[in-house]
């Protein structure tokens, strides 16, 4: 190693990880906790004979993506060994020819605006209400017929249900809203593989009538990362598009390894999802139950949203808010890690999110309640800026002067923060997670773009895509 660094070994590592007492609430959604397979080297193998191409999928692998689209309703499901990312890219290209119009929520994955810029597309925004809560709540159909009728070269809709934070949209009435207009609906339900699976969770974009959803199995479920789902739906989207689009964006060699995953954790939640479902939402009401007479800590639930800020909430994201406190989200994240060995799945400016699934043990509900109790005497009230305006301001579309494909293409400098107001942007600039752009190429970088950024360096956000944050340098189109 150079400059005298510390050698370290990535295996070795996770071992060490494996063993410590540090409780998983972050994603992939089997917790760490093994089903009984082989030793993955001993069934790690190839395209042989009897174990079926998922490219050309004629036998095991047929029946096992039929097997997954008979769980969730869907008319076809195909296995994902690239992550949601790969089935997004799919959808896109499969629903929006090149050149057309996607009309799209603001706060979509990166991989949308990734597909956007693939296929040459032009872009339409929804922009999600901002809740009194202070993060992104529901898209609206309302918005979504006002967008179709202004725009007849709108070629599909996509939006994300649920939100990181766990926001439902009304899937059905949007669905229906863009049917009328003859347009498909794609849903990024990355984090929604669990719904429909129980009468206290929401109910899955796939019965809800949207005509493709791309669903992360290792979100939420006992599946390992990197493990997706696509669903068609639809008389709108041919499936002989989708599989041509996977066929260019999936990898030519997937992991038998990650597909015995899928096909097992398929078959848990065929055969027992009921009972899963049932002792996993007892923890969580346990633990909604004992953090109510927390003082100053705050778990997000239903009530804390408008009808209209929100269809349905999902239960299992745990949102931890410290707004009105004398402790940041990034200071809560530390002593939760630090002190009390309880790895959260994000951080933002005011909260924590911590992700839960079928899997976590009764220990990681009791230990998380007992870290928060003891934080909860040691702050105090406190007023702050207004973080929902901070928030609106960040995320709101700007001014467009080009195509963000058109922009990609054009070469860029990095100059001063103070020097970008008016200036073009040429590269991303996003929140890490979840990877929700708020300034994309093409755009022009505003005051209160450059005044947020700054605040998100002071709140210690991950935030990616600054040239330099150290010197305060972005990058900018160079004519």
């Amino acid at each position: 190693m150079h400059n005298g660094e510390k050698t370290e070994f990535l295996d070795i590592k996770l071992e060490q990880y494996a063993k410590s007492d540090y409780y998983p609430f972050h994603m992939p959604g089997h917790k760490r906790v093994p089903f009984h397979m082989p030793d993955p080297y001993t069934i790690d193998i190839t395209e042989i004979d009897g174990f079926d191409n998922l490219h050309a999928p004629e036998g095991i692998l047929l029946q096992a993506q039929k097997r997954a689209a008979a769980l969730y309703g869907a008319d076809r499901s195909y296995y994902l060994i690239n992550g949601s990312t790969c089935g997004i890219l799919a959808a896109i290209s499969a629903a929006v020819p090149p050149k057309k119009t996607l009309l799209m929520a603001r706060n979509v994955h990166k991989s949308v605006y990734h597909a956007v810029y693939l296929r040459g597309l032009k872009t339409e925004y929804l922009n999600p209400c901002m809740t009194g809560f202070g993060i992104f709540g529901a898209v609206c159909a309302d918005e979504v017929r006002r967008k179709l009728e202004q725009n007849s070269d709108i070629a599909a809709v996509i939006i994300t249900s649920p939100t990181y934070e766990g926001i439902v949209s009304d899937v059905a009435k949007i669905a229906e809203t863009a049917h009328a207009f003859h347009v498909p609906l794609i849903v990024d339900e990355a984090h929604g593989a669990h719904f429909g699976m129980y009468e206290a969770f929401p109910q899955t974009a796939v019965r809800a009538g949207a005509d493709v959803v791309i669903q992360s199995m290792h979100k939420v479920l006992p599946s390992l990362t990197q493990t997706a789902l696509l669903h068609l739906h639809s008389d709108l989207v041919q499936p002989e598009s989708i599989e041509r689009f996977l066929d260019i964006y999936e990898t030519s060699s997937p992991s038998y390894v990650l597909m015995a995953g899928m096909e097992k954790c398929i078959r848990l939640l065929d055969q027992d999802k009921e009972n899963l479902f049932e002792e996993f939402y007892k923890k969580l009401e346990w633990f909604y139950k004992k953090t109510e007479n927390l003082k100053h800590i705050h778990i997000m639930k239903k009530e804390d949203f408008s009808d209209a800020e929100r269809y349905d909430l999902d239960p299992s994201k745990i949102v931890i808010s410290v707004r009105h406190t004398t402790m940041s989200g990034s200071r809560l994240y530390e002593v939760l890690l630090n002190k009390y060995h309880l790895q959260m799945e994000m951080v933002s400016g005011f909260y924590v999110l911590a992700m839960t699934s079928i899997m976590d043990r009764m220990e990681g509900f009791e230990r998380l309640y007992e870290a928060l109790a003891e934080i909860d005497v040691s702050i105090s009230t406190q007023e702050e800026d207004d973080i929902t305006e901070f928030i609106r301001q960040f995320y709101t579309p700007r001014e467009k002067r080009s195509e963000l494909y058109e922009a990609m293409e054009l070469p860029v400098t990095a100059i001063p923060f103070d020097e970008a107001e008016g200036k073009i942007s040429g590269s991303y600039v996003y929140l890490y997670p979840p990877g929700i752009p708020v300034l994309i190429p093409g755009e022009i970088i505003d005051k209160s773009c450059i005044e947020n950024i700054r605040k998100s360096i002071k709140l210690r956000l991950n935030l990616q895509g600054i040239a330099d944050i150290i010197n305060e340098r972005i990058n900018v189109v160079n004519f």
